[in-house]
């Protein structure tokens, strides 16, 4: 069975998802951590559950997902996994638009990735597997990871209660973004629960009842 711990992290209140089973061994899901008190949170946790960090999966590369990325290598030794397409933006493309707060993730505050993740990709933790669903539009290389078993879901910047990810961003295409969450998202059980990257969780049903931006 999994479990599903959100911490919010940084001043956009951003998601950080831990992600663990019985055996003890955790994914975490878009660190950003920016601070000690968002690394407190995450210790304390991770400490009082007793977890094993295996592997750091970023859905997308904006900085308020990955301020956390070496502080996670740091502490439990997993440097991040994300699609090859958000590289650049992990690397610094964009910092004038994102402003001062990008030069928290330069220099040598820059683990390398320790995988380039593609659709379709499964990643194993534990007794449980997370399938790569590639959902571009909001960013470049947007991931979803889904835990069929579970009938759990993390779409990142993708898919909000009511909401989809903002396109305004360096490379993202509003299109694309629509079209992938119908085709790939949409496609998905009803029940499947979906924890998003910012707000509260969702369900697939509801969303595509009651999704405005996706008709």
């Amino acid at each position: 069975m999994l479990t599903v711990k959100t911490l919010h992290m940084n001043m956009l209140e951003e998601n950080c998802h831990i992600v663990s089973d019985e055996t003890k061994e955790a994914v975490i899901i878009d660190c950003g951590a920016l601070g000690k008190g968002d690394f407190k949170k995450i210790t304390d946790y991770v400490e009082s559950q007793g977890l094993h960090i295996i592997h750091h999966l970023f859905t997308h590369a904006h900085y308020d997902h990955c301020f956390g990325a070496a502080f996670i290598q740091k502490t439990y030794g997993a440097a991040p996994e994300m699609d090859s397409a958000e590289a650049p933006i992990y690397k610094g493309t964009g910092s004038d638009f994102f402003g001062e707060l990008c030069h928290f993730m330069q220099g040598d505050n820059l683990p390398h990735p320790a995988r380039f993740l593609s659709d379709g990709d499964e990643v194993t933790f534990g007794n449980h597997q997370l399938k790569v669903i590639a959902t571009p539009g909001h960013s470049p290389g947007g991931l979803c990871f889904y835990c069929e078993k579970e009938k759990v879901l993390f779409s990142g910047d993708t898919l909000f209660y009511g909401s989809v990810g903002r396109t305004d961003l360096p490379g993202g295409d509003t299109q694309q973004l629509v079209d992938n969450i119908s085709r790939k998202l949409f496609t998905l059980p009803d029940d499947v629960t979906v924890y998003t990257g910012h707000g509260p969780e969702t369900q697939i049903g509801f969303e595509k009842k009651h999704n405005p931006y996706v008709r």
